[in-house]
């Protein structure tokens, strides 16, 4: 990859060049022969930046085929050896870590700040998963069983492990898993999404500079037919995947019908609740709301799509939201001061004007209009300005389906209480968050909300790499979360061991 400075399309940034994303298998970049390939587009200018390569079933069979034979002798390497390639790993992705944002901006079209944060997060999850030789320990107890007979339990992997990740994350989601799998002994299959398969391509050029025995981890890029492959194949102890509420609950389904441990993530529609102790304090707020509402254009599953404005909290919030929003300036993620990128693809956007256009015929009041947005210079880019509706009512589809995008809906409810029943009401629970004065209204909120990520004058209750990534309903199927401790679990399984010598 080689950086160039761009002077036409729009260009003002320097941007970096690349060729086809191919697959890493058994230590080695493959290109398998005949495989189909598919444009990767900048979403700021709707034009291709790379190609990716579309495996096939025959590919994921030898990946899986190779992870597979390398298993045996990685669980059998001390996990403290393990823990020590990790190391390296985190010293090569902090010194590229400015490299690898400036590929997500590109990729995906979230800002460089953003960008910039989600390589942080990726690079926290190696630094807690480099922890396995204690995260992994087990427990006894001497005489647990009976007199002279002890007893304890040990963590032991499990074998082939496999990520489907999404595609608004490409750099962080597959760290919360694929660093606790091979930590614990496991070997591993990354499957980015086809739409931003550059950031984990480069960041598998810095694996293989860490010197892990060929196998361990492996790259397979591709799409539906790749993703099913892994799903149903035997040989694969366990899946893990971000996405769609829908595409989720497939995955879980389908995975676990053939015996497999799943960890699938779905959507949200995440709750924004302005209390009117909070009003004196929006000015400090407002960016915090922004930014959960609009950041990476909306295109998060912790998002703050619905803002519930409490009493008397509901006008003054929508006001200073409005106006805030208003001045928000978009543009392409490399460019100096750009706040709001562009989504994904052209389909995206569609969708996104779609809703726009059904939350107006539902009778919604739509106080911002992001439709028509326009960037000078990127003016083929998949631009939505901020979106904000004021009066949706818990009936209408803009109220009740995940739209991914800039869309902020707005409503007033009377009570705290009111405000927890329609948060309860919705099939999704993956985050929720008050902006509050006052402790008993914060416990009260965090106490009945059903919800996994809970946030108290925080916008965006993404958990560090120590905690699970929770969920609840509609937003996750399977048990254990990804990252910290649940990752360790998920990765492991517990024998007991009872001994008594004669």
């Amino acid at each position: 990859m080689a950086t160039t400075s761009a002077a036409q399309g729009g260009r003002t940034a320097e941007e970096l060049e690349f060729g086809t994303a191919r697959n890493y298998v058994g230590g080695e970049w493959v290109e398998p022969a005949g495989a189909p390939l598919a444009d990767v587009l900048n979403p700021a200018m709707a034009r291709p930046i790379a190609r990716v390569v579309l495996s096939d079933t025959a590919e994921v069979d030898r990946a899986i085929g190779v992870a597979q034979g390398a298993y045996p002798s990685w669980r059998a390497t001390p996990p403290v050896e393990r823990a020590r390639y990790l190391f390296r790993l985190k010293e090569l992705m902090e010194a590229s870590s400015e490299e690898l944002a400036r590929i997500i901006t590109q990729d995906h079209g979230k800002t460089l700040d953003d960008a910039r944060g989600e390589v942080s997060r990726a690079i926290e999850n190696v630094e807690v998963a480099c922890g396995i030789p204690t995260l992994m320990m087990g427990y006894g107890l001497e005489d647990g069983a009976a007199r002279a007979i002890d007893e304890q339990v040990i963590r032991q992997p499990l074998g082939v492990f496999a990520a489907v990740c999404p595609f608004n994350f490409p750099a962080m989601v597959p760290f919360w898993f694929w660093p606790y799998a091979i930590a614990c002994g496991n070997t591993y299959i990354v499957k980015p999404s086809e739409q931003v398969p550059l950031a984990m391509t480069r960041i598998f050029e810095l694996i293989d500079q860490i010197g892990l025995p060929p196998g361990v981890i492996n790259l397979v890029q591709g799409a539906r037919e790749t993703v099913e492959a892994l799903l149903d194949d035997p040989r694969i102890q366990g899946i893990s995947f971000v996405g769609s509420s829908p595409v989720a609950k497939y995955v879980y389904q389908r995975a676990s019908a053939s015996g497999k441990r799943v960890q699938a993530q779905g959507g949200a529609k995440n709750f924004l609740v302005v209390m009117p102790d909070a009003v004196p304090l929006l000015d400090a707020a407002v960016s915090n709301i922004l930014g959960s509402a609009f950041g990476a254009a909306g295109q998060r599953c912790l998002a703050g799509s619905v803002l519930l404005g409490v009493g008397a909290a509901h006008k003054p919030a929508l006001g200073r939201i409005t106006d805030a929003a208003r001045h928000i300036k978009m543009g392409y993620g490399l460019d100096p001061g750009v706040e709001l990128g562009p989504v994904i693809s052209g389909a995206a956007k569609e969708r996104i004007v779609k809703a726009t256009d059904e939350g107006q015929r539902s009778g919604a009041q739509l106080v911002l209009d992001g439709r028509g947005a326009r960037v000078e210079g990127y003016e083929a880019g998949f631009f939505v300005g901020p979106t904000i509706f004021d009066g949706v009512n818990p009936q209408m589809q803009i109220a009740r389906d995940e739209i991914f995008g800039p869309v902020l809906g707005v409503s007033d409810v009377s009570t705290l209480q009111d405000a927890i029943d329609r948060i309860n009401a919705s099939p999704y629970g993956n985050a929720a968050s008050i902006y509050t004065q006052s402790g008993k209204a914060a416990r009260e909120f965090r106490y009945n909300v059903v919800a996994g990520n809970i946030g108290v004058n925080v916008g965006v209750a993404a958990p560090m790499a120590y905690f699970p990534f929770a969920g609840m309903k509609g937003s996750f199927y399977g048990t254990l979360h990804g990252q910290g401790r649940d990752a360790v679990e998920f990765f492991t399984d517990k024998k007991v061991y009872i001994e008594r010598w004669l």
